[in-house]
């Protein structure tokens, strides 16, 4: 059972105090996450080389405002729907795809927070969200076992760690996952990242979304208030707690894309303004080559269903996340179809374009100061961390007999 209201104001002030309140931004917010984006780039490819903290582009991203845009305006919020969050994250990959993964798992952690906690948990959570510029980081990777929940007074004994912790480093607060072995099934909670016996460890190593914070995150002996417990464990699930699973499958499909963007862009600015044409082709300049043409013409057919179907996906996720507990199980099923058909072409067009960018812009583009290898590289570690074969399977089968998929933390 959830704690009374009473416990939650005792809990928040633990937050480790950020670096001032949230500012309100006042135009639209895919215009300020054109602005960012536009500041992140002129850093992008040097901070992908070299990886680590982006400790100053993280406050760039605080003070732009839209770590509140999620959040609904009886929080404080700016009360954007998930449709424009998620064109949000799009836009930002397409400058910087490290850092829109880290604004859009924060989002994802709101999110959560809609869909577990108690009116009250979700009041004082959200509220402190934007009152105190709070950014969210994860440790509820759901395949990792490796954190145990004990139960405790006034809650439960945390010990152990979670890998892939997405925004951990650097971080105000965390979601968190852990086993709880009685009920055979985890519990969901947060924790403020500065609790004691937490402790980030920035160890990843990926050779692409090098500035993620995604490292790993021990727990000794750590105590997690019943309070901040979103999901006891063995909660039943239903179909309003299962769509954060569609949440975090659009914030993917929407990295992707906005790669597969990015990269389509570089490439064909280079070819228009940079790019010699082949001495065979007998034409003046490289885009006048047709076979140049061709090929961008195959990008472009790539590209633009992806886009198409990740803004209908991202409709459909609005929607569904408004109806709230009036949600049904057909309803969730249906998004996860609008995902998954999303996120396969987001993730083709990405791999696809990253690769074949270079066979368009020729051997002076490989040249490290334009840094067009870090498309390819973030899309493929990014990528694998789902395997697309799944996707086309349960696509496979709604085509064949109607069948949804069953919700799980991938689908």
């Amino acid at each position: 059972m959830n704690a009374p209201e009473s416990v939650l104001p005792n809990i928040l002030p633990l937050a480790a105090p950020p670096a001032g309140p949230q500012a309100t931004p006042r135009a639209d917010p895919l215009a300020v996450a054109a602005a960012l984006a536009a500041e992140l780039a002129t850093t992008a490819i040097e901070r992908d080389a070299a990886g680590g903290h982006a400790r100053h582009e993280r406050q760039l991203i605080r003070a732009s405002g839209l770590l509140a845009m999620s959040i609904p305006t009886d929080f404080g919020g700016h009360g954007a729907g998930w449709d424009t969050t998620l064109q949000a994250v799009r836009i930002l990959a397409r400058a910087d795809s490290a850092l829109a993964h880290v604004f859009g798992f924060h989002h994802l952690q709101l999110a959560g927070i809609q869909l577990y906690g108690t009116q009250q948990q979700q009041r004082h959570l959200l509220h402190a969200s934007v009152d105190d510029g709070l950014f969210w980081g994860n440790a509820l990777n759901p395949l990792d076992r490796r954190l145990v929940a004990t139960d405790a007074k006034g809650g439960f004994l945390l010990d152990g760690i979670k890998s892939f912790a997405s925004g951990s480093v650097g971080s105000d607060w965390l979601t968190i996952s852990a086993w709880y072995e009685p009920t055979q099934a985890p519990l969901i909670g947060v924790l403020p990242t500065g609790a004691d016996g937490v402790d980030v460890r920035a160890d990843w190593d990926a050779f692409g979304q090098k500035q993620t914070d995604s490292g790993t995150v021990q727990f000794h002996n750590t105590l997690l208030p019943i309070g901040l417990v979103l999901q006891q464990p063995g909660q039943p699930a239903t179909p309003l707690s299962t769509v954060r699973s569609q949440v975090a499958q659009l914030i993917m499909t929407n990295l992707y894309l906005g790669i597969a963007e990015g990269a389509f862009a570089a490439a064909r600015d280079y070819t228009v303004g940079e790019a010699r044409p082949w001495f065979a082709a007998g034409v003046a300049t490289a885009a006048d080559d047709p076979f140049i043409q061709h090929r961008y013409g195959e990008l472009w057919t790539l590209l633009r269903p992806a886009v198409v179907l990740a803004d209908h996906a991202g409709r459909e996720l609005e929607r569904v996340f408004r109806r709230g507990h009036d949600v049904t199980a057909r309803e969730r099923g249906e998004l996860a179809i609008a995902g998954a058909e999303a996120k396969v072409l987001a993730h083709r067009a990405a791999i696809e374009i990253g690769s074949q960018l270079f066979e368009l812009t020729g051997a002076r583009s490989t040249s490290a100061r334009f840094g067009f290898d870090r498309y390819w590289r973030n899309a493929r570690v990014h990528t694998l961390h789902d395997p697309v074969d799944y996707k086309y399977r349960d696509l496979g089968r709604y085509a064949l007999s109607g069948t949804l998929p069953e919700p799980g933390p991938y689908s």
